[in-house]
C-alpha cells in the first residue's frame, strides 16, 4: 500500500522522467522562431558551429537543444513533417541511453533523427540498426535526405556489398543496416589478415528500432560463421528410414505412481521445452532398429562413447518430425527448406538450422542435403550490443521486458504518451470448445465487418493457420488478401492498402513489418507513383494529387464512420508482446478501432497452460456447440499462462547469458591479442616472450625448479631440444665442466641457444622480410586453435548439467573447466608458434616471401564460408558465402616455408 500512496504523491518513475524532458522540450520550442528565420545556408551551418564547439570543449548534452531544433526546422524544409512534441520527448529518451517506447504510428523513425544528428556530431558513427534489409534502405534513403540537407554522410550496411562498399558505409556519419550484419561485420573484422581489410570503425552509438525483436526475441541465438565440415549426409537419409517407425507416447507417466501414460509408446514430446525424449522401451526399440538396418553393431548400445553421434542424430531426426512442421515453421520452395521467422513470419532464405536438425528436416521432407558447419566465430547479440559506448532502442511494446532489458543491457524503459489518446476498444476473448466453431465465429465478425464497410486485420500465428482461414474465408466468397512468409514480396502494398473499406488482410505475425496502416488506404504510395510519371505535366500531377487526396478524405471519413481498423487474432501468441503489436496496428494516432481475441482449447497455448480448467467449467456449464465463455477471469488465466512462458524465457536467456559471458571473456582476450598482432610494427618482441616460456616449460619439465643435480633428466632434455626444436645444446658436457650450477643457469642456457639461432635466421632474412611470416604464423594459428576450442566449449556445455547429480555447480565447473581449456589454448599456440619459427629453414629471401605469401593464403582460405543466426528454440540457422577457392598444396608436397617436411608434417598441421 504504502508505495502505491508514495506514487499517487510524487508520480512513478516514468512520470518524474517525462516531467523533466517536457521542461527541456519547452526549451527547445522558444528556440523555433529563431531557427525558422535562417535561410537554408545559415541552417546547414550549425552543423560546424556545433562541432566547433564540441572541439572547443562543450558536450552533447550541452548541445542538445538546439540540434534538436536545428533537425526540426530541417525536417519541415525537406520532408515537410514538424516533429510533435512527444516525439522531441522519446528523442531525448533515446539519447539518453533508454528505450523509447512509443506506439505504432507514432513517428518512430522520424524520432530517431533527433539524437542521431546529436550524437553524428562527434564524428565517431552511429549506428540505426533495424530488423530488415528493405527497412535500412528505406529508413536510409527517406531520412537520408534530411541528414544530406544537415551536412551529414548516410550509409548503408546490407549483406551482399562488397569490402569497399562496406568500407565507405562504416565511415559515413550515420549508418543504417541490420543487426545480422553489424553483427557479422564485427566477428569478420577479427578474422582478417590485415588492418586495411577491417570494415568498421568503433561501437560509439547505437539506436536499435524494433528493440524487443532484437535483444529479446532473438537473444537466445548467437551469430555463427561457419565452415564445411564432415560430411554425414547419407546418415540423414538412413537415419530417417528407421524413425517413423518409432511410436509417440500419449500422456506422461508419474514418477511418483506410475500412472498417467494412456497409450504407451517409445518417445515422449514436451512441447513446452520444444524437445523429444525416448523412453526406456523406446531406447530398447531404436537399439534393435538401428542393428536391423546396419547402423549399430549388434548387442551395440546406443549410449557407448563410439555411438554418441548416432543418438545426437537419432534426437534430430525425432525434433525434425514430430516438432517442426512444414508451413508453419519452414516452407519447401525450389527443393530447399527455408525457415519461417516465428515472431515476424518472415521467410529466412540462406538460414540453416545447427545440431544437424537442418539436415534431419531435409531428410524428411526428402529434398537434397546440405553438408554440415564447423564454428569459425560467434558471439550473441546480447554480447555484440552491450559493447556499444552507448545504446538505445525504439518500439511499441517494450514495457512487459522492461525488467528484463534492464537486468541484462542496464537499459531503463521509457513509456512515452500518445500524440493522441488511444479511444481503440479493446474486447474480452473468446473462448471456443473447438477450433471450428472459433474458425466460423471469426469468419461470422469478418462478415460482418465486410457488409459495414469496416477494415479488418486478421492475425494468424502461422502460415498454416492463414492459409486455412484463406480457403474458409474464399468459400465464404469475401474478397480477402493474405500476407504471409509466402507473399514477402508484395509485403508493403498490401499493408498499405488494408486500411482501404471492406478490405480484410490476413497476416502471420505483424512485428517489425515498418509499414503504418491508414484509415482509408496509404495516399502518399498513390501520389508517389503519380509524381514518377513522366509523361505528365506538372499542372496534371497537381490536379491528380488534389484528386486523390480529396477521394482519401471521403474514404478516411468513411472508414471512421464504420468503426476505424477492426483487428480480429485467431490465437493468443506466447510472448504478450507480440499480442500487444498486433493490437497497437489499430487505433493509431487517435484513430477509433477495435480489437478481439478469438481462442479455443485446441490452441498450443490453451491445450499447454490452461485448457483443463477451462474445458472442465464449459462442461460444467453444460455449454451448447458454438457457445463461448467470455470473462475476464479468462482473460486473466490466460495472462497469467503467457507470464510464466515469458518468465522461463527469461530465465533461459539470462542462464544462456551467464554461459556465454565465459567465452565472451576468451574472446575479447582473443581478438585483443589478434588485434595487437595485425597493428604492431614488429613482432620481435612478442616472438621473443612466446619463445622464453615456451623454452622454459620445455626445460622445466626435464629440470623442475629449486632441484638437485641428481633429479635432473639432462639426456632427455638434450634429445627433445635435438629431434623436436632442432637445439643442439651439450648441457651434459657443460653441467660436468662446471663448479657450480643452478637449474636457472640451465634455463638461460637454451633460451640463449634460441635466441641464437632465431637472431641467425633473422640475420639473413632481415627483419621486414620476416615479420609478414611471423604475424601470418602467429595469426594462423591462434585462428585455428580458436576454432578448436570453441567446438571444445560447446562440447563441454552440453553435457555440463550431469555434474548436478555430484552436487557440484554446472555453471562454476563450466567456469572453471572453460578457463582450463583456455589457457590450453594459449600454450599450445605459444609451442607452436615457436616450434615453427625455430625449425623454419631460410634458404634465400625470394623464398621467404614465397612462403609467407602461400601461409598467408593457406590461411585466408576459409572454404564455403556461412554466416548464421539460430533461431528461437536454441536451433541455429545459417547464411551461406561462397568465398573464392585458393590452390591447395598437396598433404603429401614439400611444404612451402622450405622446412623440406611434407606439408602435412609442417604448415598443414597448422592449417
Amino acid at each position: 500500500m504504502i508505495p502505491k500512496f508514495l506514487t499517487q504523491i510524487f508520480g512513478s518513475r516514468n512520470d518524474r522522467l517525462l516531467k523533466t524532458y517536457r521542461r527541456t522540450v519547452v526549451q527547445i520550442n522558444a528556440l523555433e522562431p529563431q531557427f525558422e528565420a535562417l535561410d537554408d545556408a545559415a541552417l546547414r551551418a550549425k552543423t560546424d558551429e556545433f562541432r566547433q564547439r564540441l572541439a572547443a570543449g562543450s558536450t552533447v548534452d550541452d548541445l542538445l537543444p538546439e540540434a534538436f531544433a536545428v533537425v526540426r526546422e530541417a525536417s519541415k524544409r525537406v520532408l515537410k513533417m514538424r516533429h510533435f512534441d512527444v516525439q522531441m520527448v522519446g528523442g531525448i529518451a533515446l539519447h539518453q541511453g533508454k528505450i523509447a517506447e512509443m506506439r505504432t504510428g507514432e513517428g518512430k523513425t522520424l524520432t530517431a533523427t533527433l539524437p542521431v544528428y546529436l550524437n553524428a556530431l562527434p564524428a565517431k558513427g552511429v549506428h540505426v540498426v533495424t530488423v530488415n534489409d528493405y527497412l535500412a534502405r528505406r529508413d536510409a534513403e527517406w531520412m537520408g535526405r534530411l541528414y544530406g540537407f544537415l551536412g551529414l554522410s548516410v550509409g548503408v550496411n546490407v549483406p551482399g556489398m562488397g569490402r569497399a562498399e562496406k568500407q565507405d558505409a562504416f565511415r559515413a556519419d550515420v549508418t543504417y543496416g541490420t543487426n545480422n550484419e553489424f553483427g557479422f561485420d564485427y566477428l569478420r573484422d577479427n578474422m582478417v589478415y590485415e588492418t586495411g581489410d577491417r570494415v568498421a570503425r568503433g561501437l560509439h552509438y547505437a539506436i536499435v528500432d524494433e528493440v524487443d525483436s532484437i535483444l529479446i526475441d532473438e537473444a537466445r541465438t548467437p551469430l555463427i560463421i561457419s565452415g564445411q565440415a564432415e560430411d554425414h549426409t547419407e546418415l540423414y537419409v538412413r537415419i530417417n528410414a528407421v524413425v517413423p517407425q518409432l511410436k509417440k507416447q500419449i500422456g506422461e507417466a508419474d514418477p511418483r505412481t506410475g500412472e498417467g501414460v494412456i497409450e504407451p509408446g517409445d518417445f515422449t514430446v514436451d512441447e513446452k521445452t520444444h524437445q523429444v525424449y525416448l523412453t526406456e522401451d523406446g531406447h530398447e526399440k531404436a537399439e534393435a532398429l538401428m542393428a536391423e538396418a546396419g547402423l549399430l553393431p549388434a548387442g551395440a548400445s546406443l549410449y557407448d562413447p563410439a555411438n554418441i553421434a548416432l543418438m545426437h542424430h537419432v534426437y534430430a531426426a525425432l525434433r525434425a518430425n514430430h516438432l517442426y512442421h512444414r508451413d508453419q515453421h519452414y516452407v519447401v520452395q525450389n527443393g530447399e527448406v527455408v525457415i519461417v521467422d516465428e515472431f515476424t513470419g518472415r521467410l529466412m532464405t540462406g538460414r540453416r538450422w545447427s545440431d544437424g536438425l537442418h539436415q534431419a528436416v531435409e531428410a524428411k521432407e526428402g529434398v537434397q542435403i546440405q553438408s554440415e558447419n564447423q564454428t569459425l566465430a560467434s558471439i550473441t547479440f546480447q554480447n555484440y550490443f552491450r559493447m556499444y559506448g552507448k545504446l538505445a532502442g525504439m518500439t511499441g511494446t517494450a514495457d512487459t521486458e522492461a525488467f528484463e532489458f534492464q537486468e541484462i543491457y542496464g537499459l531503463e524503459t521509457v513509456v512515452i504518451p500518445p500524440n493522441r489518446p488511444t479511444v481503440r476498444k479493446d474486447e474480452n476473448d473468446l473462448i471456443y470448445k473447438t477450433e471450428k466453431e472459433k474458425y466460423d465465429a471469426v469468419a461470422a465478425d469478418i462478415r460482418d465487418c465486410h457488409e459495414r464497410g469496416q477494415p479488418v486485420l486478421v492475425g494468424t500465428t502461422s502460415i498454416e493457420n492463414s492459409e486455412r482461414l484463406s480457403a474458409l474465408l474464399t468459400k465464404a466468397k469475401l474478397p480477402h488478401q493474405v500476407l504471409n512468409a509466402k507473399q514477402h514480396a508484395k509485403e508493403a502494398e498490401i499493408v498499405a492498402e488494408a486500411g482501404r473499406p471492406k478490405a480484410i488482410t490476413i497476416a502471420t505475425n505483424m512485428a517489425g513489418r515498418g509499414t503504418d496502416i491508414v484509415l482509408g488506404g496509404n495516399v502518399e504510395k498513390q501520389i508517389q507513383i503519380l509524381q514518377a510519371d513522366a509523361s505528365l505535366s506538372d499542372e496534371q500531377k497537381a490536379a491528380k494529387a488534389k484528386q486523390l487526396q480529396d477521394e482519401w478524405a471521403g474514404l478516411h471519413d468513411q472508414v471512421k464512420a464504420a468503426g476505424g481498423l477492426r483487428i480480429v487474432a485467431t490465437e493468443r501468441h506466447e510472448s504478450r508482446r507480440i499480442d500487444n503489436q498486433l493490437r497497437g496496428r489499430s487505433g493509431r494516432q487517435g484513430d477509433p478501432g477495435s480489437s478481439r481475441f478469438y481462442l479455443s482449447l485446441d490452441d498450443s497455448l490453451m491445450r499447454i497452460f490452461a485448457g483443463d480448467r477451462v474445458r472442465a467449467i464449459m462442461d460444467r456449464l453444460k455449454m451448447p456447440e458454438g457457445e463461448a465463455i467470455e470473462a475476464g477471469i479468462v482473460n486473466r488465466s490466460i495472462e497469467s499462462a503467457q507470464r510464466k512462458v515469458e518468465a522461463r524465457n527469461f530465465d533461459i536467456r539470462k542462464q544462456l547469458l551467464e554461459y556465454d559471458d565465459v567465452s565472451n571473456d576468451q574472446r575479447k582476450v582473443i581478438y585483443q591479442q589478434r588485434n595487437e598482432i595485425l597493428e604492431s610494427a614488429s613482432m620481435l618482441e612478442t616472438v621473443a616472450g612466446l619463445r622464453r616460456s615456451a623454452l622454459t616449460d620445455v626445460v622445466r619439465t626435464h629440470v623442475p625448479p629449486e632441484t638437485l643435480e641428481e633429479q635432473w633428466d639432462l639426456a632427455a632434455l638434450e634429445t627433445v631440444l635435438k629431434d623436436e626444436w632442432q637445439l643442439e645444446v651439450p648441457l651434459r658436457t657443460e653441467v660436468e665442466a662446471s663448479d657450480a650450477i643452478t637449474d636457472e643457469d640451465i634455463v638461460e642456457k637454451v633460451v640463449a641457444a634460441g635466441e641464437a639461432m632465431f637472431q641467425a635466421k633473422l640475420d639473413i632474412v632481415g627483419e621486414a622480410q620476416f615479420t609478414p611470416f611471423m604475424r601470418m604464423v602467429l595469426l594462423q594459428s591462434i585462428d585455428s586453435h580458436w576454432r578448436e576450442h570453441l567446438a571444445a566449449l560447446d562440447y563441454l556445455r552440453q553435457g555440463i548439467h550431469l555434474r548436478g547429480y555430484a552436487q557440484k555447480n554446472p555453471k562454476q565447473e563450466y567456469k572453471r573447466e572453460a578457463f582450463e581449456l583456455f589457457s590450453q589454448l594459449l600454450d599450445v599456440v605459444k609451442m607452436e608458434v615457436t616450434r615453427v619459427l625455430l625449425t623454419v629453414r631460410i634458404q634465400t629471401q625470394e623464398q621467404v616471401s614465397a612462403a609467407a605469401e602461400a601461409i598467408e593464403q593457406q590461411a585466408s582460405r576459409v572454404e564455403n564460408v556461412s554466416y548464421t543466426h539460430p533461431n528461437e528454440d536454441g536451433s541455429v540457422s545459417t547464411e551461406a558465402d561462397a568465398s573464392s577457392e585458393v590452390p591447395r598444396v598437396g598433404r603429401n608436397d614439400p611444404c612451402p616455408c622450405g622446412s623440406g617436411k611434407k606439408y602435412k608434417q609442417c604448415h598443414g598441421r597448422l592449417a
